[in-house]
């Protein structure tokens, strides 16, 4: 049903701003339909099933809490006719009527007194009354649970474009012929496969080459072998130097959106595989590979009420303003890679001495400059090293502390982008919004503390 709530809830809720008493004549008629003799008709009605579900729909969810409390609409006449005309599909509202402890009146049989839902029991306590939701809070919340309702009834499958190309690494495969064929297809990861195994291997991503470059660093004797290093190997390269593993997390292609997002939050993946069983061989089979970017570019796409995040960046908890890690033009290459691992991070901002950003060096900046093995340019500048970037590099994208979801979502529809520069009007580092963070704020924002990703 969560679909058919997300196409109706919207055009519903309207009427009943309009109209205050829709609402509520509304659920009176449902609550007829639930009570009303069979005549006849099957015990496992489908017509009163849908009905029972609406109405519970619009009693209990929290889309509908606004616009109930703004037509007055109660829950007490309801409960009390379900209760009185008890029969299968009236059995939630008994359940709500048991599970607030409501006294019934002597002699009305289940017939629940309407004042016991204001009178308070045993020693009254002050109660504070709750500030009224402002208009742009409600927008907010609306488009952010739209957005969830969104990315539970659309699979992984659903974001895959039409037509697409998969390239696959055997472990096998030497680590600088993996390097060239990732350049040349202007990619920045790939699934891994054991051919020995038949299993997913994992998969290689940027991380992987920069692990290697520490690897290089610290046994400077071991240069002469890095370009015998096969992927089978970075494992060994990991323990070595005190690393975590290569990106093993994946989901079936079928499972919802929705949980593909929870467990690239969970594992801190920027992408994830989409893994699923060949039904001839019984064997794991590689559909392909979901990005965050691609996942906020569908949502943009797709969900009309991204419009409804209005509120601007300096109102949330969202991105990174503290404890920056910066660097200059004249910073050696070696010594920003050393910054990406130590602060897990994937870009570095670049700042001139009056604290002006002037570019961003990123993790993917490293495959072009080993991308030919050659290892002596990581001894460059940064100033240096951003000048070998290819000619179609998209850009670094800005935004200031006043920008909205909104507009942040119109640019991820229109551009590809992977983070956002906050930055004053005087072109000043102010922060860094990544995808993560946009990726965790619409899944999470308001959920409750039992939903945050440790």
């Amino acid at each position: 049903m969560e679909g058919v709530y997300m196409i109706w809830d919207q055009l519903l809720e309207q009427l009943a701003a309009h109209q205050s008493q829709f609402l509520r004549l509304l659920t009176n008629e449902m609550t007829a339909q639930l009570v009303a003799p069979h005549h006849g008709q099957p015990a496992n009605d489908a017509v009163r099933e849908g009905v029972s579900m609406w109405l519970e729909h619009i009693y209990t969810s929290s889309f509908w809490h606004l616009a109930a409390k703004r037509s007055g609409l109660e829950d007490t006449a309801m409960i009390s006719t379900c209760l009185q005309n008890p029969n299968q599909w009236t059995h939630w509202p008994s359940d709500r009527a048991a599970m607030t402890s409501l006294p019934v009146i002597p002699g009305h049989g289940g017939f629940v007194q309407p004042s016991s839902y204001l009178r308070p029991r045993g020693q009254s306590q002050p109660m504070t009354s709750p500030l009224p939701e402002s208009a742009i809070d409600r927008d907010q919340r609306i488009g952010l649970q739209r957005i969830r309702d969104f990315l539970k009834v659309r699979t992984s499958y659903d974001v895959l474009p039409l037509s697409f190309r998969l390239i696959i690494f055997d472990t096998s495969l030497l680590v600088k012929k993996s390097l060239t064929i990732l350049t040349q297809n202007g990619i920045v990861s790939a699934p891994l496969w054991d051919s020995k195994t038949s299993t997913f291997g994992g998969l290689l991503t940027t991380s992987d080459y920069i692990n290697l470059i520490q690897y290089y660093w610290q046994n400077p004797d071991a240069v002469n072998r890095i370009d015998q290093f096969k992927l089978n190997s970075l494992r060994d390269i990991e323990r070595a130097i005190g690393v975590s593993p290569l990106e093993t997390a994946s989901i079936h292609p079928l499972k919802p959106l929705y949980e593909a997002c929870r467990r690239m939050l969970e594992t801190q993946a920027r992408r994830i595989p989409l893994v699923d069983i060949d039904d001839e061989t019984g064997r794991p089979m590689v559909v392909s590979v979901v990005t965050q970017y691609r996942i906020l570019k569908f949502v943009a796409v797709n969900v009309h009420e991204t419009q409804y995040l209005r509120k601007p960046l300096r109102h949330l908890k969202l991105g990174t303003y503290k404890d920056l890690v910066t660097a200059n033009m004249e910073t050696s290459v070696f010594e920003l890679i050393h910054k990406l691992v130590n602060y897990n991070i994937s870009s570095v901002p670049i700042l001139n001495s009056d604290g002006v950003v002037t570019n961003v060096f990123e993790a993917v900046d490293v495959i072009t400059l080993i991308k030919e093995a050659n290892y002596d340019d990581l001894n460059l500048h940064v100033g240096e090293a951003l000048q070998k970037r290819p000619e179609e590099f998209p850009g670094i994208y800005t935004c200031s502390i006043d920008d909205r979801l909104d507009t942040i979502f119109d640019t991820i529809r229109k551009s590809r982008v992977h983070r956002f520069v906050v930055i004053d009007e005087d072109s000043r580092l102010v922060g860094v919004l990544t995808l993560s963070d946009i990726l965790e704020y619409i899944l999470l924002e308001g959920e409750g503390d039992d939903s945050k990703i440790e």
